[in-house]
This record gives structure tokens, C-alpha cells and sequence, in this order.
């Protein structure tokens, strides 16, 4: 799988994906992560990407031209399944939508900043449109890494037990269960009798309960979904 992040801060992002399981993951080959400066595709002589909007308004808008010379430049290099924009009113950001995802070849994620993008940009350029939640940030590149994380851990060989990733909350519309590690007593705090007894069935079936039990309590608008 490829990502490419275009950005008018790649410094900001650069840095997530050299460690832990991001790391690894672009180490062994699973996936190519690539960030683009989009200051290297204006045609201003002061890099500007940035320019004031039509009509008055207060703030900064992203320019096109940067951002179409930089999506064309890759395009003709490759074919890519999605352009996304990270917006916050996009579409939310979820598990189904991180396992569609992974299921991609070649991923455009283009990082929001200033006021917004130049609509033309949502109309031609862009699509898929992708929150992260509803409020507002500084610049889009904390959720394109969000994103990048959610997809890419979710790649075969990517984490060693692919079924720790099947596992996770909200594979199944449910909230993970709890999970428990040595040593089983400390402090007078127990771990529950089921997780040591060896029995896979029964602790299988503590699970669900547990996982069902805690979504009906935390988040019981995942169970309409079910």
C-alpha cells in the first residue's frame, strides 16, 4: 500500500511514522509513506499557497494551483483508489471505514489548513471528504495521521497476531473487552477467575458479555448499528 500526505507543514507529521509499528511496518515493505511539501508546487517566487477569499471573508484559503500541480504530478505516476481531504464536516472517520481503506492500493491524503481549502478543490480534486470528529483543528495533518494509523495497522503482517487487530473496539460494532496481564493478584486486586482457568469457550463467551455489557453501558449507539 502507498499514502501520500500532501501538507504545507510536513515537519509536523513527518516524525509519527518513524517509530513503533509505523516504522516497522514501512521497514518491512508493507507500506510506502510519502510526504509532500505542497510550497514545492506553487508557482509563487515566495511559496505562498495560501491567498485571501473572495468576498471579504476573514482568514486564509488554501490556493488550487499547488494542490492540483502536486495531485496531477502523482497521478501521472501511478493510479490512485481515493483522493480524501480531511475536513471537519466530513464524513466520520470510523472501523468500517479504516477496513475499506486498508483494502486500497494508492491513497492520496490531502491536509487541510488556514480557513479552508479553494471549494473548487472539494468539487474536482477530492474524493472522499473524511472527520475525525466534530471540532475543529488547527490543520488536517493530526487526522490524516490518524487515518494512516487506523489503515495501516490493519495491514496483513503489519502487527504479528493479525487477530489482536480483528479484535479491536468497533470491529464488530462492540467495545473491547477487558483485558488483564500478570501478576494476577496485586494489591488484593484479582484478576477474573475465567481468564486463568484455560477454559477457551467459557473465557471466550466472558468476553462477549463483557464487551456487550460495556457497550450497552458506554456506547449503546454502537448496538443500533448491529
Amino acid at each position: 500500500m502507498r499514502i501520500d500526505i500532501l501538507t504545507v507543514v510536513p515537519e509536523l507529521i513527518e516524525p509519527f511514522f518513524n517509530y513503533s509499528i509505523l516504522k516497522r511496518a514501512r521497514e518491512k515493505g508493507l507500506v510506502e509513506v510519502h510526504i509532500h511539501n505542497l510550497r514545492d508546487y506553487t508557482t509563487s517566487r515566495h511559496r505562498k499557497v495560501d491567498d485571501y477569499p473572495f468576498g471579504g471573508e476573514a482568514g486564509m484559503v488554501m490556493q488550487i494551483q499547488p494542490i492540483d500541480a502536486c495531485i496531477s504530478a502523482l497521478k501521472a505516476e501511478r493510479d490512485y483508489d481515493e483522493v480524501i481531504f480531511t475536513s471537519p464536516d466530513g464524513e466520520t472517520f470510523d472501523q468500517p471505514m479504516a477496513n475499506a481503506l486498508s483494502l486500497k492500493e494508492n491513497i492520496i491524503i490531502l491536509c487541510g489548513h488556514y480557513k479552508g481549502v479553494d471549494w473548487r478543490v472539494r468539487e474536482h480534486l477530492v474524493t472522499h471528504e473524511i472527520s475525525i470528529g466534530d471540532y475543529v483543528l488547527t490543520g488536517g495533518e493530526l487526522p490524516a495521521a490518524v487515518i494512516a494509523d487506523a489503515v495501516v495497522r490493519l495491514l496483513p503482517g503489519v502487527i504479528g497476531d493479525e487477530q489482536s487487530a480483528l479484535s479491536d473496539s468497533f470491529q464488530d460494532n462492540l467495545l473491547a473487552p477487558p483485558v488483564y496481564s500478570r501478576p494476577a493478584e496485586y494489591k488484593g486486586w484479582r484478576v477474573p477467575d475465567i481468564l486463568l482457568s484455560g477454559h477457551e469457550a467459557k473465557i471466550a463467551e466472558w468476553r462477549y458479555e463483557q464487551a456487550l455489557e460495556r457497550t450497552k453501558r458506554l456506547r449503546p449507539d454502537l448496538l443500533e448499528k448491529k
